[in-house]
């Protein structure tokens, strides 16, 4: 676990939020508009130290706080959860957004470590994270996961991602309806293909096709569900999807 750099915790009350896979694609989105919405962040990588650190210091100095995280490690979960406790840390927004797609496979070819991978990181880890931090978030905070369309119809990728996904919708569900009497709010967001780089031209071409607006989602459109999420008080148990009107073929 390395940390990066620190906030000034002089002055007031500070709104805090904690975002994993925070370092690219659609996580550094999500911090980038927190920063913009005046939050200071923490957030989490998994094995590109260099983008976690480029993506700090394209901030600015002061706005984030960064840590190298592997989800499928329950005690490292745990260590880092009651590190920022010691610290006096408090979040109003957490986004479980880092995931993993796997290997693109069909189900006689999807060995058993494929699946425990994947089922480990996108779904294992938000729960292992939500026991240690439930108890930093602030009453009247929002919990956001970010699931998948392949977590409503399949998608393409393979079964051990659609369950995951699946699965991420029934936590957010079941979460909300816990987490009701205490003021937390507990929302998903199901995107479609997004543009993070990792897409090669023939996927982005293909993809786009099946898009009523012919085009992959950017980044930013969904760091801006996330807002919607955060600034609408009155949202709880849901999943907005973001495909482009897939859903009307």
């Amino acid at each position: 676990m390395i940390s990066i750099t620190g906030f000034d915790q002089t002055g007031g009350m500070m709104r805090n939020a904690f975002v994993t896979g925070g370092d690219r694609g659609i996580g550094r989105a999500i911090v980038e508009m927190l920063v913009a919405m005046g939050h200071r962040v923490v957030f989490t990588y998994h094995r590109n130290e260099k983008a976690a650190v480029r993506t700090l210091k394209e901030i600015g100095p002061g706005k984030a706080e960064c840590y190298k995280l592997d989800l499928r490690d329950y005690t490292r979960i745990r260590y880092l959860l009651l590190r920022l406790k010691r610290k006096g840390m408090v979040f109003d927004v957490v986004v479980n957004n880092a995931g993993i797609l796997g290997r693109f496979r069909t189900i006689p070819t999807i060995t058993r470590r494929d699946w425990d991978e994947v089922i480990a990181v996108n779904l294992s880890g938000p729960f292992y994270l939500m026991k240690w931090l439930l108890p930093l978030i602030r009453k009247g905070g929002c919990i956001i996961n970010i699931s998948s369309i392949a977590g409503k119809m399949g998608g393409t990728v393979g079964v051990h991602y659609a369950a995951s996904k699946a699965g991420l919708i029934g936590f957010t569900f079941a979460l909300a309806r816990e987490l009701a009497g205490s003021g937390i709010r507990v929302n998903a967001i199901a995107p479609g293909p997004v543009d993070t780089g990792l897409l090669t031209p023939q996927q982005k071409r293909r993809l786009s096709r099946l898009a009523l607006l012919k085009r992959v989602a950017r980044p930013e459109e969904i760091a801006h569900a996330v807002r919607f999420l955060i600034e609408n008080e009155y949202i709880t148990g849901e999943v907005i999807d973001i495909n482009a009107g897939r859903y009307m073929d």
